[in-house]
């Protein structure tokens, strides 16, 4: 078969190691849950009320994509750039409008995750009702640890912790998420067609901050594994 002709070379596939595994997997689509932790909520100045309310979703290119153990340089056009912890899913079967009970088919394993972020942009683009991509949607802002696979399994507790230089930031559980796994996947699956390689950054707790040039990030969830990441100096 004759290779399609292209302008210029294209992008690469994204991908993350997997546990006990030589193949990686392919990263399809990033998706971020804002607001999960009713604390993190009440420190954004947004409080959450289950009852009334549903999940919020935003996306980020796949291309932001960065293993745990990097160096990335602080980002351009920002005063204050934070950290956020999560847990990250990640989805390894298809499924649309998909039931509650029926989610756990569509969960390959998790990881942990980084939402890096420009927090003076994100909170102006909040306060003016515009997007949020310049402060969210930034260049090696989605830290992700090796996917150790759990098929099936879902996750309802687990210890989430935060450092920064070594010193404690945040620190949770996974029992503390406002929507659970379960609820988020049939959520998320109303609006789009989940596919294999989806990554779904499941929301962070309270105790987000900012880091400068230098800090060392790291991270673990109880059951999932580690991550860290060294922010490097601006270019």
């Amino acid at each position: 078969m004759t290779p399609t002709p292209y302008l210029w070379t294209p992008p690469p596939v994204y991908s993350l190691p997997v546990r006990g595994m030589a193949e990686r997997l392919p990263v399809n689509r990033l998706f971020f849950v804002g607001r999960n932790y009713h604390a993190h909520a009440v420190e954004m100045g947004r409080p959450v009320d289950k009852a009334n309310e549903r999940p919020f979703y935003f996306t980020k290119a796949a291309s932001t994509l960065v293993e745990s153990g990097a160096t990335v340089a602080y980002p351009p056009e920002t005063s204050n750039f934070h950290h956020e912890m999560e847990l990250v899913v990640a989805i390894g079967a298809p499924g649309f409008r998909v039931s509650e009970s029926d989610t756990p088919a569509l969960i390959y394993g998790y990881a942990c995750g980084l939402d890096m972020t420009r927090r003076d942009l994100q909170l102006v683009a909040r306060d003016k009702g515009r997007p949020w991509d310049l402060g969210k949607d930034v260049e090696q802002s989605s830290v992700v640890s090796e996917i150790v696979p759990m098929r099936g399994r879902v996750l309802d507790q687990g210890e989430l912790v935060l450092t920064v230089n070594g010193q404690p930031r945040q620190k949770s559980d996974l029992s503390m998420l406002i929507w659970n796994l379960r609820e988020l996947i049939a959520d998320l699956s109303k609006f789009y067609h989940l596919q294999p390689g989806d990554l779904i950054f499941t929301g962070t707790p309270e105790g987000v901050g900012a880091v400068v040039a230098g800090d060392r990030i790291a991270g673990h969830i109880y059951g999932v594994g580690e991550i860290t990441l060294t922010v490097g100096a601006a270019e």
